[in-house]
């Protein structure tokens, strides 16, 4: 196939505007928060607590509009068997965003935390913390390796070079100014990321709507032309099933390091609540071009068009219908632009990601669990090299391996099952401890495996009331994939019953160890015995490897900033504006 030049034109400009805009945010913001006695490591991966209104707005929104939140969202309303009743992600995001802002942003930022992790390793221990670490860093790569995969496939439309070369490039570039901006990079590639998005597609919407080939959408929403309505509906066997995705988007939104990465780096509690809701409105916004393209792309005649006789759905390439309806049914200007600012935007938002999951190994897992007297300098070192060895495994997931979405899929369902029970349980219930923090754990997987997952072929051993036996034919090759599909909410109630055993597993074990009916010699976590454990970080230690670290002896707590060790555990108030509203934190009792 011939190189478009224009098109590849396109994309150098778009790709260095990113550079450009993460490399400039690095060199302007070089000095923030280090020059007022912040840590230089917790300045890149919150920086410095003072991101404002404007770009703090932007890259809230882009947590979760990103590429695969655009080409995911045309992608169901394009498809016949779905429509706009199943493209859940615009809602289901923005409510996410907005129980965020209401309930997890202002404890989670007054109380000067760094990363996700933090409250979890305070109360629960060091090596409950490693676990959790589990899921949540399964999310953000596969995340990464997702949305690089579908930038390969989309520039792979546009300029018709080699995937696997694109997908080395952007991630390359991407990787090069998180290293070197941290936080502040991310944020202010997020502003040009939106904008690209933005423009490129609302330019594209007028141009595509009027080719000659495509009927009029407001017709084709109710009426079958080429396909079914693009509506979409819901039938009454599908009802549950549609509830409990719309929950994992809703409740399963929240406990990622994506999100609270900008949380905590609001310059104030009250501040991370309105970005929260701004970010909300904006995940709508951003959707509306998206829902427009997908509606396009089924009320096109596409024999009438340069793609050809068979429309995208019988070729299995529906995922693409975002740049297929830009690429022929746009002029070739027209195309080149919007393509190029949606590839750049793309790639921008694998970033985030990466930088998260570095952000938690290196504080979480190297600095807490290992290395607590590990200097500033080591720290920032240790968030370098992850930030390469993540990104370099994303980029080989995305280019090695076939299956990366169904990876995704399950471990954004870990994520929703595991961690969200546990965080509800750190911030809001008084009295879980590590006991009960592991039975959750071992319950919520147990159950979320066992329904199996279809997209890795995983079969399942656990089958819910209403299971069906679905079949999948590949256009391509005429081959037939037979399935188990769980109609049954049995995500959600995975998720219930987690932290249901979270809480009753935490009193249980209290009870048996107070009461005297088990001997404290059989408390081998010490998380209810001991009060001042090895294993739990309190109000008043923070755990050393053989010796606990009083917090007198560390650097006193700035209140401005939150410092990264002292500031983190004891400072629960950090933010005066925040009064009593924000919860007390919770710590294991005797």
């Amino acid at each position: 196939m011939a190189i478009h030049a224009e098109g590849l034109v396109a994309i150098v400009i778009f790709y260095m505007l990113i550079l450009f805009v993460g490399i400039w945010a690095a060199w302007k913001n070089k000095n923030s928060g280090v020059s007022k006695g912040a840590d230089r490591s917790e300045t890149i991966m919150v920086g410095g607590r003072d991101i404002g209104l404007f770009v703090g707005g932007f890259t809230m929104t882009a947590t979760w509009v990103g590429g695969g939140y655009i080409n995911g969202t045309a992608e169901y309303v394009y498809l016949p068997d779905y429509g706009l009743a199943w493209a859940q992600a615009p809602f289901g995001y923005a409510l996410s965003l907005v129980v965020g802002g209401l309930f997890f942003a202002k404890p989670m930022r007054s109380r000067g935390y760094v990363t996700m992790l933090d409250p979890f390793q305070q109360l629960y221990g060091k090596r409950m913390g490693g676990l959790l670490f589990i899921p949540a860093l399964m999310g953000e790569i596969f995340w990464s390796a997702a949305i690089l995969s579908a930038l390969g496939a989309t520039l792979s439309v546009i300029v018709d070079i080699d995937i696997n070369m694109s997908v080395v490039i952007s991630a390359m570039i991407a990787i090069f100014y998180t290293l070197v901006g941290g936080l502040y990079s991310v944020a202010y590639t997020d502003v040009v990321q939106l904008f690209c998005i933005f423009l490129g597609l609302w330019i594209s919407v007028p141009f595509a709507l009027s080719n000659p080939a495509v009927s009029d959408i407001l017709v084709s929403a109710k009426e079958t032309i080429y396909q079914s309505p693009w509506l979409g509906k819901i039938d009454s066997n599908d009802t549950w099933l549609w509830a409990d995705n719309f929950c994992l988007l809703m409740l399963g939104g929240i406990p990622w390091q994506v999100y609270f990465q900008r949380v905590l780096s609001a310059s104030s509690a009250s501040y991370a609540q309105v970005l929260s809701f701004l970010a909300a409105f904006g995940c709508l916004v951003m959707a509306v071009p998206s829902v427009l393209i997908g509606a396009i792309g089924a009320s096109t005649d596409w024999n009438q068009t340069s793609y050809g006789a068979l429309p995208p759905k019988e070729k299995d390439e529906s995922d693409m219908i975002l740049p297929i309806v830009l690429q022929h049914l746009c002029p070739p200007y027209i195309s080149f632009f919007g393509l190029g600012a949606v590839s750049a935007a793309v790639m921008s938002s694998a970033d985030s990601s990466i930088l998260s999951a570095s952000s938690m190994f290196a504080r979480n897992i190297y600095q807490l669990a290992f290395r607590q007297s590990a200097s500033d300098r080591e720290i920032v070192w240790v968030m370098r090299i992850t930030i390469f060895v993540f990104g370099a495994l994303a980029t080989a997931m995305a280019l090695l391996t076939g299956t990366v979405y169904g990876l995704w899929y399950l471990s954004s369902d870990l994520v929703y099952v595991i961690i969200f029970p546990q965080l509800i349980s750190v911030l809001f219930v008084k009295g879980t401890n590590t006991y009960g923090s592991v039975a959750g754990y071992v319950f919520g997987l147990l159950l979320r495996i066992g329904g199996g997952e279809p997209y890795l072929k995983l079969p399942p051993f656990i089958f819910y009331p209403g299971w069906v036996t679905q079949e999948k034919i590949h256009h391509l090759t005429g081959d037939v994939e037979y399935f188990i599909q769980q109609r049954f909410p049995f995500k959600s109630v995975s998720m219930v019953a987690s932290f249901l055993a979270n809480v009753a597993f935490s009193y249980l074990t209290k009870y048996l160890f107070e009461s005297g009916t088990l001997s404290h010699k059989y408390d081998f976590l010490d998380a209810v015995v001991s009060k001042h454990s090895k294993e739990i970080m309190d109000k008043t230690t923070l755990v050393g490897n053989h010796d606990n670290i009083i917090l007198s002896e560390m650097a006193p707590v700035r209140q401005a900033l939150g410092t990264s060790l002292a500031g983190t555990f004891t400072n629960t108030e950090v933010l005066s504006d925040d009064g009593e509203s924000s919860p007390e934190p919770f710590h294991n009792e005797n």
